[in-house]
């Protein structure tokens, strides 16, 4: 009876002992996180474990060079806007040539949605990719993307519009038109799918969520091809979306027309980790701005051959803007509602297409 007794009175003093154990280291690691927070004088908009000294708009590299990283494998991947396979085999090309110019393997990453990309990036798997324009802004204030490329030619970086696409045999001539019909968007973090129109449709005559239900198809190419079976009387994709499936045959763009067109934005960012280690990561960008694509590229990208250089604060302005007019923000509370409803997007999409089937 006295070891039960001495052995239960043990553990209660063991328990304790260890809850003031993993308090403290608790508030060790608390008070760390505070001094790393607090030891940094401009942040701006990005996550917490970012800082913005030189108010670039985008994470600095770390102070400190243990955190620098030299990746064995570089992992790289872009945004899955369309089917990500399509893209792997599209980019092959470069990134056999990435390999080589790098000196590393190069692992091509495919992402299924736009939320898991800037997850794999803000933990540490991907180390350089394309974002979408919308979604860019969110990878930089969560996942400490740096962008610094788009696709273009000598003359200037490449772009696209939001359009506005229906049947071409269909009734509707002007966004108005389209009240209480059956509308695609593509997915809440993509700007022309959903953010440009939020602001720039209700000066049209149109509110989305208001005059019509937003419906989100989860992809360009879904949305396209949804206007196409006649699921949806409109959708809003991205220009260059459109014209590429046109271009592969998925579509013949003389069965739509298009009743709408936006101003310019930038097209996809090509975006690297802020901590990668700063003499790799200029080696691997002189890889990324020597490279021209090749006849085959060409073809895919809308005529691109290279990629032009850019930074987040001049060209994605545009993008900042009309995020504010519609309302949104590029913060960690926007981010994780957006990828929720993100989510439930693309497996309500996923569900409908295994029910045709």
């Amino acid at each position: 009876m006295r070891r039960s007794v001495f052995s239960e009175e043990t553990m209660k003093i063991t328990t304790i002992w260890v809850r003031l154990v993993l308090t403290a280291i608790f508030v060790l690691l608390a008070g760390s996180a505070f001094a790393q927070s607090d030891a940094c004088k401009n942040r701006g908009d990005l996550d917490i474990q970012y800082c913005d000294e030189n108010k670039d708009l985008v994470a600095d590299a770390p102070k400190d060079p243990k955190k620098f990283k030299i990746p064995g494998t570089l992992v790289f991947t872009y945004t899955p806007v369309e089917d990500p396979a399509v893209y792997e085999q599209a980019f092959r090309p470069f990134t056999d040539h990435l390999a080589k110019c790098t000196g590393k393997k190069v692992l091509f990453f495919q992402v299924q949605s736009n939320a898991a990309e800037i997850e794999a990036m803000r933990s540490g798997r991907l180390h350089v990719g394309g974002f979408s324009t919308g979604p860019t802004a969110f990878a930089v204030n969560i996942a400490g993307a740096v962008p610094f490329a788009v696709k273009g030619n000598e003359k200037e970086f490449q772009g696209y519009n939001l359009i506005v696409i229906v049947k071409k045999d269909s009734p509707y001539q002007k966004l108005a038109d389209l009240k209480g019909k059956k509308f695609a968007h593509t997915s809440p973090s993509s700007n022309s799918g959903h953010m440009a129109p939020l602001a720039l449709f209700p000066p049209q005559g149109l509110t989305p969520d208001k005059d019509y239900k937003i419906l989100f198809s989860g992809k360009h190419d879904s949305s396209v091809m949804g206007v196409n079976s006649g699921d949806y009387d409109a959708a809003a994709v991205a220009s260059d979306v459109f014209h590429r499936m046109g271009t592969r045959g998925q579509i013949k763009e003389e069965d739509f027309r298009v009743i709408y067109r936006s101003q310019k934005f930038p097209t996809s960012s090509f975006s690297y980790a802020h901590d990668l280690e700063p003499a790799f990561r200029d080696k691997m960008l002189k890889c990324f701005y020597d490279y021209r694509f090749t006849p085959e590229m060409q073809k895919t990208f809308d005529g691109a051959d290279r990629f032009v250089p850019v930074t987040y604060l001049k060209e994605w302005e545009v993008v900042r803007k009309v995020a504010e007019g519609s309302g949104e923000a590029f913060n960690r509370a926007a981010y994780e509602k957006e990828s929720a409803r993100e989510e439930a997007a693309r497996k309500k999409a996923a569900e409908e297409k295994a029910a045709k089937k």
